[in-house]
C-alpha cells in the first residue's frame, strides 16, 4: 500500500517535471520568436540613425556632409522590406543635393522617391504582422526632425522637383511638376511660385489669378502686390484681396502696425509707377518715407523712378542716400552705375564695382555695373557681361537696356532693337521708347520710330520726354521741322527746367539758321544750371557762326565742369584744328553723305513694306 502510494506520488512528480519541461520548452520558443521580432525591430531602428542624422545634418546647415551621408542612408535599406523608409531617405538625399545647387541630380532623386512612394500600398499589405510590429516601433522612436515616417508629402516633393526646374531656367518642366499638385493642397509658398511661372511663361491670366490667391491668404506679400500692379490690376482690386475678416480684438488681421492706412497707400504708389504716372509714384512715396524715415526700399524705389524719367541728379542723391544707411546693399545698383557713367564719374563708378564684387559677384545687378564701367574700355567685354546678366536673371531689365545701348554705340541698330523690345515685353518703361526711338532713327524707319515715340506719349501723357521723344522723329525729316518744333516747346511748357528739350530746340534753331535764337535760349537755361552740355551746345553753335574764341571760352568751361566730357574733348580739338586753318569736317562729310544715301534707300524701302 504504502509501495503504491510511493509510485503514485512518483508518477505525479514526474508529470510535474515534464510539464515544467515542456513550458520551459514553449518559453524558450517565445523567447526566440519574441528575440527575432526586437532583433528585427532592433535593426530597423538602426537603420534609421543616417536617417535621422542626415535629417539633422539639414537643419544645421551642413549640406555636405548631409550629401555624403545620403549616400549610405539611402544604400542601407532594404527596399523589399522598408520602401517608405528609403523613399523618405531619398527625399532628404535629394533635399542635400538641392541645396548644394546640383540641381539635376536632385531632380532625379526626387524622382525616385516618388517611384518607392507609389508602392507603398501592396508592399504595406503584404507585410508580415512581425515586421509591422518592428515598423512600429521605428515610428515611435523617429527623430522628431524627420518627416513622417509612414508617407512622404507627394505634393511637396514635386513642389521640390518644380523649384529645381525653375532654377536651371526650366520654366515649363517646373510648370508641369506644379500643375500635378492639386490646387487645394498648394501653400502659400507654391502658389507665389506658380505665379512666377505663370508670368515668367506669359500666362498672363493664370498669373494674375495666383498672385491674387496669395493675397487673399497674406496681404503681406510685396512680390505679389508689385506683380499686379505691372500685370494691370487696378489698386482698388488689390486692396479689396485683403482679408477683412475681423480677429477677437476686432481689427482686420492685416491691421497690425496700422497697416491698414500705409499698405494701400503702398499699392497705390506701385500702380502709379507701372502705369507710368511717376509723379504721382513719387509724391505718395514721399509721404511714406515721411512716415518710415530712411526706409532702403523707398528711398531705393525712388531714386529709380526718378532715374528712369531723368532726373539724375536727385537720382544719384538717392542712391547715395541709400548707401550710407545700407552700405552692402546690391538692389538698383547697377542703375545707379549708369547714372555714374553719364556724369563721366568714374572714380565713384569704380569704387561702386569694387564694392559690389566683394558684396556678392553672382548678382546681375553687378555684371551690368561691369557693363558699363568696360563700355569705354571694351565694347566686346562690356556686351559679354550685358549678356551674363539676363543669363543670371532673364527678366533684368536693366540687362536688356544696357545691352540695348551698347548694341547702338556698336552701330548694331537691328540688335538694339531686339534688346529694348525684350526690355519692354518685361516692364515698358521711358528708357527703352527712347532706345526703340534711336534704333529706328538709326535704321531710317521713320514709321517705326513715330509709332514707338507715340507709343510712349500715349503711355505717359504728361512726361515732356515723351514729347520730345515725338519731336525727335519728326526733326529727323526736313519735312517735319516744324513739327518738331512745336513739341519741343511743349515739352519746355510742361516741364520748363527740361534741358534735353531746351538743346534738342536749339539744335533745330542751328538747322533753320536761327543760329541768334539758339544763343538766347541756350544763356537763358546758363543763368540756372552750370551744365556742361550746356555749355558744348553753345561752343558748338558759336564755333559754326565762326565766333572760334567764344567757342573756345564755352569748350573750356565744359571740361572745367566735367573733365571727361567726350564732346568738349572731341569739339576742341575740331576748333583747334579750324583756328589752324584746317577743316575738320571734310571727310566727315563724305561720310555722311553716304549715310543719307543710305537712310534714303532705307526709308522708301520702309515705305513700300
Amino acid at each position: 500500500m504504502n509501495f503504491r502510494k510511493s509510485l503514485g506520488a512518483f508518477d505525479a512528480s514526474e508529470n510535474s517535471r515534464r510539464a515544467a519541461i515542456s513550458n520551459c520548452r514553449a518559453l524558450h520558443s517565445n523567447f526566440h520568436t519574441e528575440t527575432n521580432t526586437l532583433d528585427a525591430a532592433h535593426t530597423n531602428c538602426s537603420m534609421d540613425v543616417p536617417r535621422d542624422q542626415l535629417s539633422v545634418l539639414l537643419d544645421h546647415g551642413l549640406h555636405s556632409s548631409a550629401q555624403i551621408l545620403g549616400c549610405f542612408a539611402v544604400s542601407s535599406i532594404n527596399l523589399e522590406t522598408n520602401p517608405h523608409i528609403k523613399a523618405e531617405s531619398l527625399v532628404l538625399y535629394g533635399d542635400s543635393l538641392f541645396r548644394e545647387k546640383e540641381y539635376r541630380r536632385a531632380i532625379q532623386i526626387y524622382k525616385q522617391a516618388l517611384q518607392h512612394h507609389k508602392i507603398l500600398p501592396k508592399q504595406t499589405a503584404a507585410t508580415p504582422t512581425a515586421t509591422r510590429s518592428a515598423l512600429s516601433a521605428l515610428n515611435r522612436s523617429s527623430s522628431p526632425n524627420s518627416i513622417n515616417a509612414s508617407v512622404i508629402n507627394e505634393n511637396e516633393v514635386k513642389f521640390k522637383i518644380a523649384t529645381c526646374h525653375s532654377s536651371l531656367g526650366e520654366n515649363r518642366a517646373a510648370l508641369a511638376e506644379m500643375e500635378g499638385i492639386p490646387s487645394k493642397s498648394r501653400n502659400l509658398e507654391m502658389n507665389l511660385t506658380m505665379a512666377k511661372l505663370y508670368r515668367n511663361s506669359r500666362h498672363t491670366r493664370a498669373a494674375i489669378g495666383c498672385f491674387k490667391e496669395c493675397l487673399r491668404n497674406c496681404p503681406y506679400i510685396m512680390e505679389a502686390i508689385i506683380a499686379l500692379a505691372e500685370l494691370g490690376v487696378s489698386a482698388k482690386d488689390i486692396v479689396s484681396l485683403f482679408p477683412q475678416t475681423p480677429t477677437r480684438t476686432g481689427r482686420p488681421p492685416f491691421d497690425h502696425f496700422d497697416s491698414s492706412r500705409w499698405l494701400p497707400r503702398y499699392v497705390e504708389a506701385r500702380c502709379c509707377i507701372a502705369l507710368n504716372d511717376y509723379k504721382g509714384g513719387l509724391e505718395i512715396f514721399s509721404e511714406l518715407l515721411q512716415r518710415f524715415p530712411n526706409n532702403v526700399h523707398i528711398l531705393l524705389e525712388m531714386a529709380k523712378v526718378k532715374a528712369v524719367i531723368g532726373k539724375n541728379d536727385e537720382a544719384i542723391l538717392d542712391f547715395e542716400n541709400v548707401r550710407s544707411i545700407d552700405p552692402y546693399v546690391i538692389t538698383y545698383m547697377d542703375e545707379y552705375a549708369m547714372l555714374l557713367k553719364l556724369k563721366s564719374d568714374y572714380s565713384k563708378l569704380n569704387k561702386l564695382v569694387h564694392d559690389l564684387l566683394n558684396i556678392d559677384p553672382t548678382k546681375p545687378e553687378v555684371f551690368v555695373a561691369l557693363s558699363v564701367l568696360w563700355e569705354k574700355k571694351d565694347e566686346r567685354g562690356a556686351l559679354s557681361y550685358a549678356e551674363k546678366s539676363i543669363r543670371i536673371d532673364e527678366r533684368h531689365v536693366a540687362g536688356y537696356i544696357m545691352k540695348g545701348n551698347l548694341f547702338l554705340s556698336m552701330n548694331r541698330p537691328e540688335a538694339a532693337v531686339v534688346a529694348y523690345r525684350g526690355a519692354q515685353e518685361l516692364r515698358p518703361d521711358l528708357r527703352s521708347y527712347q532706345g526703340l526711338v534711336r534704333s529706328y532713327l538709326a535704321l531710317s524707319k521713320i514709321k517705326e520710330a513715330l509709332y514707338a515715340a507715340r507709343e510712349a506719349m500715349k503711355a505717359m501723357p504728361q512726361s515732356a520726354k515723351a514729347l520730345k521723344l515725338v519731336g525727335d522723329v519728326h526733326a529727323s525729316n526736313t519735312s517735319g521741322r516744324e513739327k518738331a518744333k512745336k513739341f519741343y516747346e511743349s515739352a519746355l511748357r510742361l516741364e520748363p527746367g527740361f534741358l534735353g528739350a531746351a538743346l534738342a530746340l536749339a539744335e533745330l534753331h542751328v538747322m533753320e539758321g536761327r543760329n541768334g535764337d539758339a544763343v538766347i535760349l541756350l544763356e537763358r537755361y546758363l543763368k540756372d544750371w552750370a551744365d556742361d552740355s550746356l555749355h558744348v551746345k553753345l561752343a558748338q553753335v558759336f564755333a559754326s557762326t565762326n565766333m572760334l574764341h567764344d567757342a573756345l571760352s564755352h569748350y573750356q568751361a565744359a571740361l572745367r565742369i566735367n573733365i571727361e566730357n567726350e564732346a568738349a574733348k572731341i569739339g576742341l580739338d575740331r576748333l583747334e584744328k579750324q583756328m589752324k586753318g584746317v577743316d575738320p569736317d571734310a571727310p566727315d562729310d563724305d561720310d555722311e553723305d553716304n549715310e543719307v544715301d543710305d537712310a534714303d534707300g532705307d526709308q522708301e524701302e520702309a515705305e513700300l513694306l
